[in-house]
């Protein structure tokens, strides 16, 4: 069967709005340039963006011509979009670095070394900074009905509660003059985004076609929200990032391998870049056994290795195998075994304090709230260090039983853990 793009990815619930689909397949009859935005609201981005971020991708693997674009002005200013008040304005030097981190992400997902497509990263304040006011509002504004941008959802909505400042206000004319830059610069003729954008990208249509009397396309995709209805890319602790230092590589993993059964299979079809037979199987093989979690694990493997790398990947998925007796907790490095318990309840003995017994640590972190409760998982059975089974009420732990010469783990039962740091 030959390969459609669109359908492939209707098929994974990847479109929300386009303009024109009809022309938009005779367009991509042959290859052309598309672009997608990424505005540095903070040091990484989330695991939100990978969903348009994998579209752009799409894109790219069927032919066609990328650009990422990391929004160095648009982030001073600050999208109104789905935000009930100002943003607040970070500097110029925060900025630029966080544009500088996120290229960094981007290009893991981008070939910009291809011989017959590669990406081409853009920063939209390249075009805009060289600007003066002047010129902005002559060339650019004069173009914007503000009639129009009222009735905008995001800027109506603001203006019912406490109001939108003009630099706000503003973010729909910076956007739209992207989609015209890069249509002169590139024949840019495609832009993607979230479906909270449809208005922001088709005003740079109108854009386009007042200025260069041309036309464009818009494909938006749906904000994905997760089978129980509460936010996607959201954790007790936040939002999950690529960043390792802001999500650990295990969080990460842990984030995806703890999916929602109703949620995996969804999340194969947006993230992965399995093909349609493949995804296919392994949902029949998670209906026929859920308890395997064989799609759950092929989805964080997958998403870990893209993000990080294969081999952390594969680490932190034996982290997390030995936590749970898998496997030997021994053989991990510190800095895997570090990361991976720092998701756990935990209680930390200061250096040169007497080392407590198993059932005092188990209180400490909370697993459970009185000592009786722990003598009793330790007559029952179901008290572990590091994986060996604890038979003594009063067993204390060892400077020797501290992996790395620094954590210990406990664990009640099957799946109940927590770690002990040693200062």
């Amino acid at each position: 069967m030959t390969y459609d793009l669109l359908d492939d990815l209707k098929w994974r619930g990847l479109i929300a709005q386009t303009t024109d689909e009809v022309e938009l397949r005779k367009a991509l009859a042959k290859p052309i340039t598309l672009y997608v935005g990424f505005d540095p609201t903070a040091p990484s981005i989330h695991v939100g963006n990978l969903v348009v971020l994998f579209v752009l991708r799409r894109f790219q693997l069927a032919g066609h011509n990328p650009l990422p674009l990391v929004g160095g002005a648009t982030g001073l200013v600050g999208d109104p979009s789905g935000k009930n008040e100002e943003r607040t304005l970070n500097t110029t030097e925060v900025v630029g670095q966080w544009v500088d981190r996120i290229k960094g992400q981007l290009s893991k997902f981008m070939d910009f070394e291809s011989s017959k497509n590669p990406a081409v990263m853009v920063n939209n304040l390249d075009w805009t900074a060289p600007m003066s006011a002047i010129e902005f509002l002559r060339d650019i504004g004069k173009h914007f009905s503000v009639n129009q941008m009222l009735n905008k959802d995001a800027v109506s909505s603001r203006l019912e509660k406490d109001g939108i400042s003009y630099t706000e206000f503003s973010y729909q004319v910076l956007q739209s003059m992207d989609y015209l830059e890069l249509y002169k610069r590139y024949n840019c003729t495609l832009q993607i985004g979230g479906s909270d954008q449809w208005g922001n990208i088709t005003a740079g249509l109108d854009l386009i076609r007042r200025v260069e009397s041309a036309s464009a396309h818009a494909l938006t995709v749906p904000l994905l929200t997760k089978a129980d209805g509460t936010k996607f890319g959201k954790t007790a602790g936040g939002s999950v990032w690529l960043d390792p230092e802001m999500t650990s590589p295990y969080a990460f993993f842990q984030y995806w391998l703890n999916s929602d059964d109703n949620d995996v299979i969804n999340f194969l079809k947006v993230f992965s870049f399995k093909s349609r037979t493949e995804i296919e199987a392994l949902e029949s093989a998670h209906t026929a056994n859920p308890g395997a979690r064989e799609a759950h694990r092929e989805l964080a493997r997958e998403l870990t290795s893209l993000v990080h790398s294969p081999e952390i990947a594969a680490r932190v998925e034996e982290a997390a195998r030995a936590l749970f007796g898998q496997g030997d907790l021994a053989t991990l490095d510190e800095s895997t075994l570090a990361s991976a318990l720092a998701e756990l309840p935990h209680t930390r003995i200061e250096k040169g304090a007497e080392i407590p017994t198993w059932v005092d640590l188990l209180v400490a972190t909370g697993v459970v709230d009185s000592k009786s409760a722990a003598r009793r998982i330790v007559k029952e059975g179901g008290a572990y260090l590091n994986n060996e089974k604890v038979v003594g009420e009063d067993f204390r732990l060892q400077k020797t039983d501290f992996l790395c010469g620094k954590y210990a783990v406990l664990r009640k039962g099957k799946r109940d853990l927590a770690a002990v740091e040693l200062g």
